[in-house]
C-alpha cells in the first residue's frame, strides 16, 4: 500500500515538477508521522507546527515544513496516466486500489466478537466530488459517507466502504439496505455472528437472508415496512405494554416507552422475548439492542477525538485521512489485545508516529554528520547557468553548484556550511 502511494506520488512530482524528484518508503512514513502529530498537537494553522513559540520538536526534527508541503501537493493513490479510463467504471478510481489493500489488512489482521454494529459514517468535507453527501442530521452536513462494520466490545473498524450513488452491479430488486448489510457481513458470515442495524437496514427479508448464513440481526424496523402486521401500527398504546409477533425465524416486539409512542425491534437472535420485573416492564430485545447499537457511533466519536482531518481541496486526500483516522483506532486495538494491557489513545499515537519517522531522521542525522566531516571547500565554479533551486530566482545568474543535488544557486539561495541551497540546508539543518 505504501509502496503504491511512493509510486504514484513520485510520477506526478515528476510530470509536474522535476525529473529527478524523488521520495523514499521512509520519507513517505515520516509524512504520515508528521500528519499523525498533527493531530496530537493541535496548533491554529500548518506553519505554526514549525514555529518556535507553537511548535513541535518531534516534528521539526522529522521533516522540514517545505518538503511537507511539496510532498503534500504531489501526494497521489494512483495511476495519473489511466485514471480517466478507470473513472469511467468507478467513480473512486483515485484512490480505490489503496483502499481495496487497506481494507483487506482490517479483515485479515482481527476475528471479531460476536456481536457487530453496522451504521453509517459521514466523513465532513466539502471537496469537490460526484458522491459527496448532504445529511441534514449530521453535525457536519457535508461529508463523504462509508458504510462501516464496527466490533461492538473493542470498536474495531471490521469493514468498511464508501457509498458513491447507485451501484450499476446491484441487482434491480435488491434493496440498497440489504445489498449494504450483506457485502459488509460477508468475511464474518456462518460464526453464528450477531448483526445489530438501525431501521434504514433492518428487514424481514434480511433477517432471513442472514439467518440461512447462520447469522441473526437485531434492529429496529420502520413501522411502514409491509411485512408489518397491521395489527402493530396502532398509535394508542399504554406505557409501558409489549406486544410480541412471530413469524419464521424472526421476532417483531413492539414496545411502548411511553403512551401513544412506540418502538419495533425485529430479532432473529431471540426465540423467547421476556420482559424485566421493573416499573418499565422494558422487554429483553429492547435491553439487548441498546446495549449493541453504540458501536459504529462511539467508533466514529473516539477518531473525531484523535483527527488528522486537515482542509484540503482534493476528495482523495480526505479519504485518505480518514483510513489514517481508521488505520490508527484499529492499530490502537491490536496494540492493546496483543500486548494485554491498556494504554492511552494519545500516548500510543505518539509512540507509533515516532516509530514512522525514526528511521527517516536517523538517515538524515546520519547524512548530516557525513556531510559536516568532509567540510568541502566553496566548490569550484562552473560555466555561467541559470538558479534552478528557486523558480523565483530562476533569472538569477549562477556559477556555482550545490554539493549534494548538484543544482546550480545563486547567492540568495546559498547557505555555506557546507556549501549548499537553502532548500537542502533547510531539509537537513534548520531546526
Amino acid at each position: 500500500m505504501l509502496r503504491s502511494i511512493q509510486e504514484w506520488t513520485t510520477q506526478h512530482a515528476r510530470h509536474t515538477e522535476q525529473q529527478d524528484w524523488f521520495m523514499g518508503l521512509p520519507e513517505l512514513m515520516a509524512f504520515i508521522s508528521v500528519v499523525i502529530l498533527r493531530e496530537v498537537n493541535k496548533v491554529p494553522s500548518l506553519c505554526d507546527s514549525w514555529s518556535a513559540n507553537l511548535g513541535n520538536p518531534r516534528i521539526i526534527a522529522t521533516m522540514a515544513r517545505c518538503r511537507f508541503q511539496n510532498i503534500m501537493r504531489h501526494l497521489r493513490f494512483d495511476d495519473m496516466l489511466t485514471r480517466r479510463e478507470r473513472a469511467e467504471t468507478d467513480k473512486f478510481a483515485a484512490i480505490s486500489d489503496v483502499w481495496r489493500a487497506f481494507v483487506t489488512n482490517c479483515i485479515a489482521s482481527f476475528n471479531p466478537g460476536r456481536h457487530i454494529t453496522i451504521d453509517e459514517q459521514l466523513y465532513p468535507s466539502k471537496t469537490r466530488c460526484c458522491f459527496l453527501q448532504y445529511i441534514a442530521t449530521k453535525p457536519d452536513k457535508f461529508g463523504i459517507k462509508f458504510w462501516v462494520a464496527c466490533d461492538l466490545k473493542s470498536k474495531y473498524i471490521c469493514n468498511v466502504f464508501p457509498y458513491l450513488g447507485k451501484d450499476p452491479s446491484r441487482p434491480s430488486g435488491e434493496r440498497l439496505s440489504e445489498s449494504v448489510v450483506m457485502r459488509l457481513m460477508e468475511p464474518f458470515m456462518d460464526k453464528g455472528r450477531t448483526v445489530t442495524t438501525d431501521n434504514f437496514f433492518t428487514s424481514l427479508s434480511l433477517a432471513q437472508r442472514l439467518l440461512s448464513r447462520k447469522t441473526t440481526i437485531l434492529g429496529t424496523v420502520n413501522k411502514r415496512r409491509r411485512e408489518i402486521p397491521q395489527s402493530a401500527s396502532q398509535t394508542d398504546r399504554t406505557a409501558f405494554t409489549t406486544q410480541v409477533f412471530s413469524t419464521t425465524g424472526a421476532t417483531l416486539t413492539v414496545y411502548a416507552p411511553k403512551r401513544k409512542k412506540a418502538v419495533y425491534i425485529l430479532s432473529s437472535m431471540h426465540s423467547v422475548v421476556e420482559t424485566e420485573d421493573t416499573t418499565k416492564r422494558k422487554p429483553n430485545t429492547v435491553t439487548d439492542y441498546n446495549k449493541t447499537k453504540c458501536g459504529v457511533d462511539v467508533m466514529d466519536q473516539m477518531v473525531r477525538e484523535y483527527s488528522v482531518r486537515a482542509g484540503t481541496r482534493r476528495w482523495p486526500v480526505a479519504v485518505f485521512y480518514n483510513m489514517i483516522d481508521m488505520a490508527a483506532l484499529n492499530a490502537h486495538v491490536l496494540y492493546q489485545a496483543c500486548i494485554g494491557v491498556k494504554e492511552r489513545r494519545v500516548d500510543f499515537l505518539v509512540e507509533l508516529a515516532k516509530e514512522l519517522g525514526n528511521f527517516h531522521v536517523n538517515e538524515k542525522k546520519a547524512h548530516k554528520e557525513k556531510l559536516l566531516r568532509e567540510q568541502p571547500s566553496t566548490p569550484s565554479p562552473g560555466k555561467r547557468a541559470k538558479c534552478q533551486v528557486n523558480h523565483r530566482c530562476k533569472t538569477n545568474n549562477a556559477t556555482v553548484r550545490c554539493v549534494d543535488c548538484y543544482k546550480y544557486t545563486c547567492g540568495k539561495c546559498t547557505r555555506v556550511i557546507p556549501w549548499l541551497c537553502q532548500v537542502f540546508y533547510h531539509a537537513n539543518f534548520k531546526k
